[in-house]
């Protein structure tokens, strides 16, 4: 809050109030102000002249109005407890351009006093705690600019007997609506015109027709002036008669001349009522009456249903540029708007201007309608632009949880932030648990598989030992270097593994069940052929289809043969040996 050395009501502090916005125009610029219009508030701020009262309402109203509030500003502060001092300010600290002239404020800038004189409507309102609408806007302006914290809006006459206040409080609301309300009549001052100044319409006087004179006499001769009324309506009605009615001046004309019209009907119903009073039976004047009688009686009609129609076609007109121009502004709000759209009724043009007369009020009205829509929508689209932004800083990787955006942006933008949260949120911890369940399904498979590995491992490392252990009791003359053998194979055997007595045919008693696959199976990952097992000395005793079959009995046998070969084939590739070869 900036404070300016002024006093109130000083050439000074005038000529500041037409260079900013101040708090007591807010009601105008919305057109909630009974006193002032929006139009007169632009006219005003356009042409920088203040609005003019006559010595009678300076005198009688704004001076008494300060006197009465110098009176009531030392028993609010006795109420209070609180010393309150006039002050004008303005935001230009922070660059904005609204103002305040504070009845009163407090040292501590906490709470401000407004003051209105006493009125019996506004005082009770007041007493019952309901701050009028009209006032409204001015009290949170003072909040909005000064930053108080409450205002004590007060009526009284100066005295303690009439005197009622009320605390109004700081609206959010209220501070959003005035800001862009500010902003829309700065827009819509920079492409003012100030419309055409014209003089008050009046309707012109219009000439009254001749009066209808019908005397009948004894002799019955009829004495009438029809001829000469009927040349002065048809004069009026070809020279002055209004039948493409342009303006308000127009309009006001061409009603008067309806009546005027109106009036000649009932003068000629009047002279054939005349007429017959004094003669039953006149066929030609009576004939001459009806003629004149239809023809003012069809012009008027002609004329009543113009006015109507050009009135209703003006007032459409106007309803439709303001709708198109609201068309037009929302079109440009949602350009801006990526992801989300408007939602908006068109305003009720038609129920603003309900009831009025005059083009000219008409147009105010509907221009005070459309700015206020105007204030609206834009406040809707700057709520929309701010949670967009929101939602790409903080929300752009779960858009996927954002199908209801548009709903969702209807609702407050601290319940908006909330939901949106809550469903991230849950979302994470839904991830979370999936992935915890995934790692822990990897962990059981880990401990399987080195379960499995390591029973494999023991199964390998104990048949190791049973060879071992069955080689350490082989006989010790088997020759280190035993040469090969030809088997009818083709395959080189050490003579000795031929006839060791491990490997030597044992007379067996048992059937053979065990197959070839099974022996592979229990050395794997050694493979063993029908032929390699013949080769070892190991012939199948049976088959059962294509499986070869063996005596259970000979496996040991058989591993012990196979860890001999396997000996053997070491020593006879020892790579010392061959070096030495």
């Amino acid at each position: 809050m900036k404070i300016h050395d002024l006093i109130q009501g000083s050439d000074e502090w005038a000529a500041f109030r037409l260079n900013h916005h101040g708090a007591s125009e807010a009601a105008a610029m919305l057109g909630l102000s009974k006193k002032t219009t929006r139009s007169e508030l632009l006219h005003m701020k356009h042409t920088g002249t203040p609005k003019e009262f006559s010595d009678w309402v300076q005198k009688n109203i704004l001076d008494y109005g300060h006197e009465v509030e110098a009176m009531a500003r030392p028993l609010i502060e006795d109420i209070l407890g609180e010393d309150f001092y006039p002050v004008t300010c303005s935001n230009e600290d922070v660059g904005g351009n609204l103002s305040a002239s504070c009845d009163g404020l407090t040292m501590l800038y906490d709470t401000a006093f407004e003051h209105k004189q006493w009125n019996t409507e506004l005082a009770t309102s007041i007493a019952a705690g309901i701050l009028p609408a009209d006032h409204m806007p001015q009290c949170q302006q003072i909040m909005l600019v000064t930053g108080a914290e409450r205002v004590i809006f007060t009526v009284s006459n100066g005295t303690r007997e009439n005197l009622v206040w009320m605390e109004v409080l700081p609206s959010p609301e209220w501070f959003d609506r005035i800001l862009a309300g500010w902003a829309q009549f700065d827009r819509d001052l920079v492409d003012y015109t100030p419309p055409e100044v014209k003089p008050e319409v009046v309707a012109e006087p219009v000439r009254d027709l001749p009066a209808v004179i019908v005397q009948i006499s004894g002799e019955i001769a009829v004495h009438e002036n029809f001829s000469v009324f009927e040349a002065a309506l048809r004069e009026f009605l070809d020279e002055t008669l209004i039948r493409e009615p342009q303006t308000d001046q127009d309009f006001a004309d061409l009603d008067l001349q309806i009546k005027a019209m109106k009036k000649a009907e009932e003068a000629l119903d009047a002279a054939e009522s005349q007429m017959l009073a004094q003669v039953q039976s006149i066929d030609q004047a009576k004939r001459q009456k009806d003629q004149l009688h239809k023809l003012v009686r069809d012009n008027r009609l002609m004329a009543e249903k113009l006015l109507d129609s050009e009135k209703a076609r003006r007032k459409a007109e106007r309803i439709e540029a303001a709708r198109g121009a609201y068309t037009a502004h929302v079109a440009g709000l949602q350009e801006g708007i990526v992801g989300l759209t408007l939602a908006y009724q068109m305003p009720d043009f038609a129920a603003a201007i309900k009831g009025l007369r005059t083009l000219t009020s008409m147009q105010d009205k509907l221009d005070t309608a459309l700015a206020n829509a105007k204030i609206a929508i834009d406040l809707q689209a700057a709520d929309l632009v701010t949670k967009l932004e929101w939602v790409a800083e903080n929300a752009a990787e779960h858009r996927a949880l954002l199908a209801d955006l548009q709903q969702l942006s209807a609702k407050p933008i601290d319940d908006f932030k909330l939901v949106i949260r809550t469903r991230i949120d849950a979302r994470k911890k839904a991830e979370e648990a999936r992935l915890e369940a995934e790692r822990e399904r990897i962990r059981r498979e880990e401990a399987d598989k080195l379960a499995r590995e390591a029973a494999q491992e023991a199964t390998r490392k104990k048949a190791e030992e049973d060879a071992t252990a069955a080689v350490a009791r082989l006989p010790a003359d088997i020759p280190e270097d035993p040469q090969p053998v030809a088997l009818e194979s083709g395959e080189l055997w050490p003579r000795k593994a031929l006839t060791h007595p491990l490997t030597s045919p044992v007379p067996a008693t048992s059937t053979p069940t065990l197959r070839l696959g099974q022996i592979n199976e229990r050395l794997s990952p050694i493979s063993l052929t029908a032929d390699g097992l013949a080769g070892l000395g190991f012939t199948h005793a049976a088959t059962d289809k294509a499986a070869k079959l063996y005596h259970a009995s000979d496996f040991s046998r058989i591993c012990s043969a196979l860890v001999q070969h396997i000996q053997a084939a070491q020593g006879m590739h020892d790579p010392q040996k061959e070096k030495a070869a």
